[in-house]
Protein backbone atom coordinates (compact mmCIF):
# COMPACT_ATOMS: atom_id res chain seq x y z
CA UNK A 1 0.00 0.00 0.00
CA UNK A 2 1.57 3.25 -1.11
CA UNK A 3 0.36 6.82 -1.49
CA UNK A 4 1.52 7.54 -5.01
CA UNK A 5 -0.19 10.75 -6.19
CA UNK A 6 -2.40 13.67 -5.26
CA UNK A 7 -4.91 15.66 -7.25
CA UNK A 8 -6.15 19.19 -6.59
CA UNK A 9 -9.86 19.86 -6.84
CA UNK A 10 -11.03 23.42 -6.18
CA UNK A 11 -8.04 24.02 -3.91
CA UNK A 12 -8.45 20.71 -2.03
CA UNK A 13 -5.45 18.35 -2.12
CA UNK A 14 -6.66 14.72 -2.34
CA UNK A 15 -4.34 11.73 -1.83
CA UNK A 16 -4.56 8.59 -3.96
CA UNK A 17 -3.24 5.21 -2.77
CA UNK A 18 -2.70 2.02 -4.75
CA UNK A 19 -3.87 -1.31 -3.28
CA UNK A 20 -3.37 -4.42 -5.41
CA UNK A 21 -3.21 -2.22 -8.53
CA UNK A 22 -6.53 -0.55 -7.64
CA UNK A 23 -6.84 3.17 -6.89
CA UNK A 24 -8.18 4.23 -3.49
CA UNK A 25 -8.97 7.91 -2.89
CA UNK A 26 -8.85 9.68 0.47
CA UNK A 27 -12.39 10.46 1.64
CA UNK A 28 -11.02 12.50 4.54
CA UNK A 29 -9.34 14.87 2.09
CA UNK A 30 -12.49 15.05 -0.02
CA UNK A 31 -14.61 15.80 3.05
CA UNK A 32 -12.30 18.71 3.81
CA UNK A 33 -13.94 20.46 0.87
CA UNK A 34 -17.08 20.67 3.02
CA UNK A 35 -15.64 20.89 6.56
CA UNK A 36 -11.88 20.80 7.19
CA UNK A 37 -12.32 20.59 10.99
CA UNK A 38 -14.80 17.69 11.08
CA UNK A 39 -13.90 15.67 7.98
CA UNK A 40 -14.47 12.31 9.67
CA UNK A 41 -17.92 13.44 10.81
CA UNK A 42 -18.76 14.35 7.20
CA UNK A 43 -17.76 10.83 6.07
CA UNK A 44 -19.79 9.24 8.89
CA UNK A 45 -22.87 11.31 8.00
CA UNK A 46 -22.61 10.14 4.38
CA UNK A 47 -22.24 6.49 5.45
CA UNK A 48 -25.27 6.78 7.76
CA UNK A 49 -27.58 7.13 4.77
CA UNK A 50 -29.40 3.92 3.85
CA UNK A 51 -28.89 4.73 0.18
CA UNK A 52 -25.12 4.85 0.82
CA UNK A 53 -25.24 1.56 2.74
CA UNK A 54 -27.09 -0.05 -0.17
CA UNK A 55 -24.43 1.21 -2.58
CA UNK A 56 -21.57 0.00 -0.36
CA UNK A 57 -23.28 -3.38 0.03
CA UNK A 58 -23.67 -3.84 -3.74
CA UNK A 59 -20.02 -2.90 -4.32
CA UNK A 60 -18.81 -5.38 -1.70
CA UNK A 61 -21.02 -8.23 -2.96
CA UNK A 62 -19.56 -7.80 -6.46
CA UNK A 63 -15.93 -7.26 -5.47
CA UNK A 64 -15.44 -8.97 -2.10
CA UNK A 65 -15.90 -12.77 -1.85
CA UNK A 66 -15.53 -12.58 1.97
CA UNK A 67 -18.20 -9.93 2.48
CA UNK A 68 -20.52 -10.74 5.40
CA UNK A 69 -23.94 -10.40 3.78
CA UNK A 70 -25.85 -11.38 6.93
CA UNK A 71 -24.31 -8.55 8.95
CA UNK A 72 -24.89 -6.20 6.03
CA UNK A 73 -28.62 -6.89 6.13
CA UNK A 74 -28.57 -6.48 9.92
CA UNK A 75 -27.00 -3.03 9.52
CA UNK A 76 -29.32 -2.13 6.66
CA UNK A 77 -32.46 -3.01 8.62
CA UNK A 78 -31.57 -1.42 11.95
CA UNK A 79 -34.61 0.49 13.30
CA UNK A 80 -34.43 4.21 13.88
CA UNK A 81 -31.68 6.57 12.80
CA UNK A 82 -28.68 4.78 11.33
CA UNK A 83 -25.26 5.83 12.67
CA UNK A 84 -22.34 4.23 10.85
CA UNK A 85 -18.58 4.85 10.80
CA UNK A 86 -15.95 3.29 8.51
CA UNK A 87 -14.49 1.33 11.45
CA UNK A 88 -17.87 -0.15 12.43
CA UNK A 89 -18.74 -0.95 8.80
CA UNK A 90 -15.47 -2.82 8.30
CA UNK A 91 -15.71 -4.74 11.61
CA UNK A 92 -19.32 -5.85 11.00
CA UNK A 93 -19.15 -6.77 7.30
CA UNK A 94 -15.45 -7.47 6.59
CA UNK A 95 -15.60 -4.75 3.92
CA UNK A 96 -12.60 -4.00 1.69
CA UNK A 97 -13.93 -1.01 -0.25
CA UNK A 98 -13.09 1.37 2.59
CA UNK A 99 -10.16 1.35 5.03
CA UNK A 100 -8.36 3.67 7.43
CA UNK A 101 -4.68 4.45 7.08
CA UNK A 102 -2.58 6.00 9.84
CA UNK A 103 0.21 8.50 9.34
CA UNK A 104 0.83 12.17 9.82
CA UNK A 105 0.91 12.98 6.11
CA UNK A 106 -0.47 9.90 4.35
CA UNK A 107 -3.24 8.94 6.77
CA UNK A 108 -7.00 9.15 6.40
CA UNK A 109 -10.09 7.19 5.38
CA UNK A 110 -9.60 5.77 1.88
CA UNK A 111 -12.18 4.25 -0.45
CA UNK A 112 -12.04 2.52 -3.82
CA UNK A 113 -12.44 5.06 -6.61
CA UNK A 114 -15.95 3.77 -7.41
CA UNK A 115 -17.02 4.54 -3.85
CA UNK A 116 -15.07 7.80 -3.70
CA UNK A 117 -16.86 9.13 -6.79
CA UNK A 118 -20.20 8.24 -5.16
CA UNK A 119 -19.11 10.20 -2.08
CA UNK A 120 -18.25 13.07 -4.43
CA UNK A 121 -21.85 13.11 -5.66
CA UNK A 122 -23.07 13.54 -2.09
CA UNK A 123 -20.60 16.39 -1.48
CA UNK A 124 -21.32 18.40 -4.65
CA UNK A 125 -22.11 17.65 -8.28
CA UNK A 126 -19.58 20.26 -9.40
CA UNK A 127 -16.91 18.89 -7.06
CA UNK A 128 -17.47 15.35 -8.36
CA UNK A 129 -17.25 16.43 -12.00
CA UNK A 130 -14.02 18.36 -11.46
CA UNK A 131 -12.59 15.50 -9.42
CA UNK A 132 -13.29 12.98 -12.20
CA UNK A 133 -11.57 15.30 -14.71
CA UNK A 134 -8.50 15.64 -12.49
CA UNK A 135 -8.39 11.89 -11.89
CA UNK A 136 -8.58 11.19 -15.63
CA UNK A 137 -5.81 13.73 -16.28
CA UNK A 138 -3.64 11.94 -13.70
CA UNK A 139 -4.25 8.58 -15.38
CA UNK A 140 -3.37 10.03 -18.80
CA UNK A 141 -0.13 11.49 -17.42
CA UNK A 142 0.74 8.11 -15.90
CA UNK A 143 0.17 6.38 -19.25
CA UNK A 144 2.45 8.86 -21.00
CA UNK A 145 5.13 8.29 -18.38
CA UNK A 146 4.79 4.52 -18.80
CA UNK A 147 5.20 4.90 -22.57
CA UNK A 148 8.45 6.84 -22.16
CA UNK A 149 9.69 4.35 -19.56
CA UNK A 150 8.92 1.41 -21.87
CA UNK A 151 10.96 2.97 -24.67
CA UNK A 152 13.82 3.65 -22.23
CA UNK A 153 13.74 0.01 -21.13
CA UNK A 154 13.72 -1.08 -24.79
CA UNK A 155 16.89 0.91 -25.35
CA UNK A 156 18.48 -0.80 -22.32
CA UNK A 157 17.55 -4.27 -23.59
CA UNK A 158 19.00 -3.54 -27.01
CA UNK A 159 22.14 -2.26 -25.31
CA UNK A 160 22.70 -5.78 -23.91
CA UNK A 161 22.30 -7.22 -27.42
CA UNK A 162 24.77 -4.64 -28.65
CA UNK A 163 27.41 -5.34 -25.98
CA UNK A 164 27.00 -9.09 -26.51
CA UNK A 165 27.98 -8.66 -30.18
CA UNK A 166 30.97 -6.57 -29.11
CA UNK A 167 32.15 -9.25 -26.69
CA UNK A 168 31.88 -11.98 -29.33
CA UNK A 169 33.54 -10.08 -32.17
CA UNK A 170 35.70 -7.16 -30.97
CA UNK A 171 37.20 -8.25 -27.66
CA UNK A 172 40.15 -10.69 -27.97
CA UNK A 173 40.65 -13.29 -25.29
CA UNK A 174 42.54 -12.51 -22.09
CA UNK A 175 41.79 -8.80 -22.04
CA UNK A 176 41.73 -7.09 -18.65
CA UNK A 177 38.53 -5.66 -17.28
CA UNK A 178 39.89 -2.15 -17.91
CA UNK A 179 40.60 -2.91 -21.57
CA UNK A 180 37.10 -4.40 -21.95
CA UNK A 181 35.44 -1.32 -20.51
CA UNK A 182 37.40 0.92 -22.88
CA UNK A 183 36.18 -1.07 -25.86
CA UNK A 184 32.60 -0.90 -24.60
CA UNK A 185 32.86 2.85 -24.15
CA UNK A 186 34.28 3.23 -27.63
CA UNK A 187 31.39 1.29 -29.18
CA UNK A 188 28.81 3.18 -27.14
CA UNK A 189 30.30 6.40 -28.47
CA UNK A 190 29.94 5.17 -32.04
CA UNK A 191 26.18 5.39 -31.45
CA UNK A 192 26.47 8.62 -29.47
CA UNK A 193 28.44 10.36 -32.22
CA UNK A 194 26.25 8.94 -35.00
CA UNK A 195 23.07 10.17 -33.33
CA UNK A 196 24.00 13.04 -31.00
CA UNK A 197 27.19 14.28 -32.66
CA UNK A 198 29.31 14.07 -29.48
CA UNK A 199 30.84 11.45 -27.20
CA UNK A 200 29.68 10.76 -23.66
CA UNK A 201 32.75 12.53 -22.28
CA UNK A 202 32.14 15.62 -24.39
CA UNK A 203 28.52 15.71 -23.21
CA UNK A 204 29.56 15.51 -19.56
CA UNK A 205 32.07 18.34 -20.05
CA UNK A 206 29.37 20.51 -21.66
CA UNK A 207 26.76 19.63 -19.00
CA UNK A 208 28.58 19.41 -15.65
CA UNK A 209 25.43 20.20 -13.62
CA UNK A 210 23.24 17.47 -15.12
CA UNK A 211 22.87 14.01 -13.59
CA UNK A 212 22.87 10.78 -15.60
CA UNK A 213 23.96 10.73 -19.23
CA UNK A 214 22.85 12.20 -22.53
CA UNK A 215 20.46 9.30 -23.16
CA UNK A 216 18.50 10.23 -20.03
CA UNK A 217 17.75 13.58 -21.70
CA UNK A 218 16.94 12.15 -25.13
CA UNK A 219 13.55 12.64 -26.77
CA UNK A 220 11.25 9.71 -27.46
CA UNK A 221 12.15 9.87 -31.17
CA UNK A 222 15.86 9.78 -30.33
CA UNK A 223 15.34 6.77 -28.06
CA UNK A 224 13.45 4.95 -30.82
CA UNK A 225 16.23 5.73 -33.28
CA UNK A 226 18.89 4.69 -30.76
CA UNK A 227 17.14 1.38 -30.18
CA UNK A 228 17.14 0.65 -33.92
CA UNK A 229 20.78 1.70 -34.29
CA UNK A 230 21.91 -0.62 -31.48
CA UNK A 231 20.41 -3.59 -33.31
CA UNK A 232 21.91 -2.52 -36.64
CA UNK A 233 25.35 -1.93 -35.14
CA UNK A 234 25.25 -5.44 -33.65
CA UNK A 235 24.55 -6.79 -37.17
CA UNK A 236 27.36 -4.68 -38.67
CA UNK A 237 29.78 -5.93 -36.01
CA UNK A 238 28.85 -9.54 -36.72
CA UNK A 239 29.48 -8.87 -40.42
CA UNK A 240 32.99 -7.65 -39.57
CA UNK A 241 32.60 -4.03 -40.75
CA UNK A 242 35.35 -1.69 -39.46
CA UNK A 243 34.28 0.87 -36.88
CA UNK A 244 34.78 3.83 -39.21
CA UNK A 245 32.46 2.33 -41.85
CA UNK A 246 29.86 1.52 -39.21
CA UNK A 247 29.95 5.08 -37.88
CA UNK A 248 29.28 6.53 -41.33
CA UNK A 249 26.46 4.05 -42.07
CA UNK A 250 24.87 4.62 -38.65
CA UNK A 251 25.03 8.38 -39.05
CA UNK A 252 23.22 8.17 -42.41
CA UNK A 253 20.62 5.84 -40.87
CA UNK A 254 20.14 8.18 -37.88
CA UNK A 255 19.55 11.16 -40.18
CA UNK A 256 17.06 9.19 -42.29
CA UNK A 257 15.14 7.74 -39.33
CA UNK A 258 14.94 11.03 -37.44
CA UNK A 259 13.55 12.70 -40.57
CA UNK A 260 10.87 9.99 -40.90
CA UNK A 261 9.95 10.19 -37.20
CA UNK A 262 9.72 13.98 -37.41
CA UNK A 263 7.44 13.75 -40.47
CA UNK A 264 5.17 11.28 -38.64
CA UNK A 265 5.04 13.58 -35.61
CA UNK A 266 4.19 16.61 -37.79
CA UNK A 267 1.38 14.67 -39.53
CA UNK A 268 -0.11 13.79 -36.12
CA UNK A 269 -0.06 17.47 -35.12
CA UNK A 270 -1.77 18.49 -38.37
CA UNK A 271 -4.49 15.87 -37.91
Amino acid sequence: MKTKETINVQGTEIKITSVKNEDYICLTDMAGYKDTMEARVVVSNWMSSRYTVDFLGIWEQINNPNFNCMEFHTVRNMPGRLVLTPKRWIELTNAIGIFSKTGRYGGGIFAHKDIAFEFGTWLSAEFKYLMIREFQRLKQDEQKALGWSAKRELAKINYHIHTSAIKRNLIPAELTAQQTSIIYASEADVLNVALFGITAKQWRCENPDKEGNMRDYASINELICLSNMENLNAVFINEGLPQRERLIKLNHIAIQQMRVLLEVENRKLLN
